[in-house]
């Protein structure tokens, strides 16, 4: 996901200090002229800081020399560098930070990776992306990505890093070759069982799935099925039983720990120990600090990151675990979602287009929505043949009381509580697109749909009110709708009542995510369209008439007032039940008093507000009003 940009008044504090060098006297002349390269690079010149990037990106190529600058803050003073507003000096400060990398070691890399490459700041700037790219610096993360079994940290940052990079960067793809992806393959294949590496492997599978189009023909089916089997391995574990088991594995050692420090304390006053020792063991003993970033930003790679704090390792394994379970998801989520506009921008391009018209000028309905389906073969195959389905479910769950009561008790592992709800949100939302995606003979037929409905039922209805978490809710009911329009497609009973879904499209047309509202009114569409082909249903169809009536005219997105009006024309498209609705709600003259006002909504708001994809669907609901006014007076003149 793109992160907002760093403001300026925030780069200070993300890459470190940057005032001026500190005062040269006393130093040798060699020192001096470091002191005098690193000060220029804070000149208020373009060109002085371009030299002077260019000066120490030369210098540096004497190994003799990169002590002195690392002493001295040289990649911090050079990273906030990478965002400079001229371009020269963004290419050079990347040379001389990758110059500093390559002939400084990988200990180094290990500052550099964490700081100047810290993928927040690529994220969040085209501009880095693109210095980036041109300035070579694949090579050395490959270096650091195949250190993995003697340094997980570094080949994690590395990993972390490349992760992003490779995330819709048609420039990269240019620089891929087999070495590139051997390195990534042997990462997947790798054995080691703790939770950081397999977080190491979700990043590789990530970045194999951003290069997919640069795999050669010929191992595309070994390497998706690696990708896949990594993915499937990670969502295997099982969080709710980890996490407790982990907690109880720190308070075991910390037990022993303080034994240990209670023995050395008696030997040291027993006079067996040097003093240097003692003041040495009362300042590793002080008690563990959480580092803010760690503790405080999710999905932030920090909290793995060398900068953690001494001891925690269980702490660390657990964040490992819950970030490669999310980011498995989200690779999930990827796969299963077609090139098509995003929710947001009304993927069906609105079922009613004017060329799905019927001969009496109303939409067949839902028709889009169930196009064909997006998957190859080969994918389709792969998250069926490693149960993909069925773990993706087994994660939408709500987190294991056992483990949310270990994090709520304990300040440190608090944070963990807010990533396993968001492992339960991904999941979600990677229900929806499967379900949007796969067939239903894939995903178990009539019965496995039934059962995922009443799972879903059970997560909205189940607690004392519907839950108001905006993600949650998000997710949700993305999956409801999908699910509900296979069922109705496929004339499938399902358990939840128009009464449960009404009470859900309440909450959520409350709800300020646009998404979510969006959602809940697609499922009163298709909730009603269904119970418009049923007997004595007028009642209910009246009251999702007047809830949908309601929106339409009240809701300030137009994206919302559309969805809205699609779905009133779903509802009320035919039968005699839904023609006695129509008229106990005089559907007709509000729809006659909303249209001149809906128009003119698009006309004054639409170029500023909306993207054209948003607006050339609005249009087609105009017209569509129109046409359902057309057609409702012709209904009422019979």
């Amino acid at each position: 996901m793109k992160l907002r940009s760093i403001s300026a008044s925030n780069k200070a504090l993300l890459w470190g200090k940057t005032n001026s060098p500190r005062p040269t006297h006393g130093c040798s002349p060699a020192q001096s002229c470091e002191f005098h390269r690193l000060g220029r690079l804070q000149s208020p010149s373009a060109d002085v800081r371009e030299f002077a990037c260019a000066s120490i990106s030369r210098v540096v190529q004497q190994s003799q020399t990169i002590p002195g600058f690392l002493q001295r803050d040289a990649v911090r003073r050079l990273g906030p560098l990478l965002l400079d507003r001229s371009l020269a000096v963004r290419e050079t400060a990347t040379g001389a930070l990758r110059n500093l990398s390559a002939c400084g070691g990988h200990e180094v890399f290990d500052v550099f990776m964490g700081v100047a490459l810290l993928p927040k700041v690529i994220e969040s700037s085209s501009q880095a992306l693109s210095v980036f790219n041109k300035a070579g610096i694949l090579d050395v993360i490959l270096q650091c990505l195949e250190r993995h079994t003697h340094n997980i940290k570094l080949a994690l940052s590395a990993a972390h890093c490349l992760h992003t990079v490779t995330e819709d960067n048609a420039e990269l793809l240019c620089s891929m070759n087999n070495a590139v992806l051997g390195t990534l393959e042997s990462v997947l294949l790798s054995s080691q069982t703790d939770m950081a590496h397999t977080l190491l492997r979700t990043l590789a599978a990530g970045s194999v799935w951003n290069l997919k189009s640069s795999l050669p023909t010929a191992r595309q089916a070994q390497t998706l099925n690696a990708l896949m089997a990594t993915l499937s391995q990670c969502l295997e574990l099982d969080a709710g039983t980890l996490i407790p088991q982990l907690r109880q594995a720190e308070v075991t050692q910390s037990a022993t720990d303080s034994e240990a420090g209670n023995m050395e304390d008696h030997q040291a006053a027993a006079g067996n120990m040097a003093v240097e020792e003692m003041e040495d063991d009362e300042e590793e003993g002080v008690g563990p600090r959480t580092n803010g970033k760690a503790t405080k930003i999710d999905k932030d790679f920090s909290d793995l990151l060398p900068v953690s704090p001494r001891g925690k390792e269980e702490l660390r394994e657990a964040t490992a675990l819950l970030t490669a379970q999310q980011t498995s998801l989200e690779i999930i989520v990827n796969m299963c979602c077609s090139d098509d506009p995003s929710d947001d921008e009304w993927e069906e391009a609105s079922s009613s287009d004017e060329s799905e018209m019927c001969p009496d000028g109303l939409s067949e309905g839902n028709t889009s929505l169930l196009s064909p389906l997006c998957l190859s073969a080969e994918v389709h195959g792969a998250l069926i043949n490693h149960n993909i389905p069925e773990k993706v479910l087994k994660k939408t769950q709500f987190p294991s009381s056992e483990a949310m009561d270990v994090c709520r008790h304990n300040p440190t592992w608090k944070v963990l509580m807010k990533k396993m709800h968001r492992v339960q949100y991904r999941a979600l939302t990677c229900l929806h697109n499967m379900l949007s995606t796969m067939d239903a003979e894939s995903l178990g037929g009539a019965a496995a749909l039934q059962g995922v409905a009443q799972h879903l039922s059970t997560l909205v209805f189940s607690p004392p009110e519907i839950p108001k978490e905006e993600e949650f809710l998000e997710a949700v009911t993305g999956a409801m709708r999908s699910l509900l329009q296979i069922i109705a497609y496929m004339k499938i009973p399902q358990c939840m009542t128009p009464q449960q879904l009404m009470s859900l499209s309440e909450a959520a047309t409350r709800c300020d995510v646009v998404s979510v509202r969006v959602n809940a009114l697609a499922i009163l569409g298709i909730t009603g369209s269904t119970l418009a082909k049923e007997k004595g249903t007028a009642e209910t169809l009246q009251m999702i008439g007047n809830a949908l009536l309601q929106v339409a005219t009240k809701d300030a997105n137009l994206v919302v007032c559309g969805e809205a009006l699609d779905a009133l024309f779903d509802v009320f498209a035919d039968g005699d039940e839904a023609k006695r609705a129509a008229e106990n709600i005089n559907l007709l003259s509000a729809l006659k008093a909303l249209q001149p006002v809906f128009k003119a909504k698009i006309r004054k708001e639409g170029k500023g507000k909306y993207t054209p994809e948003q607006l050339c669907v609005l249009d087609n609901i105009k017209v569509n009003l129109r046409r359902f006014i057309g057609y409702l007076e012709t209904v009422v003149k019979k």
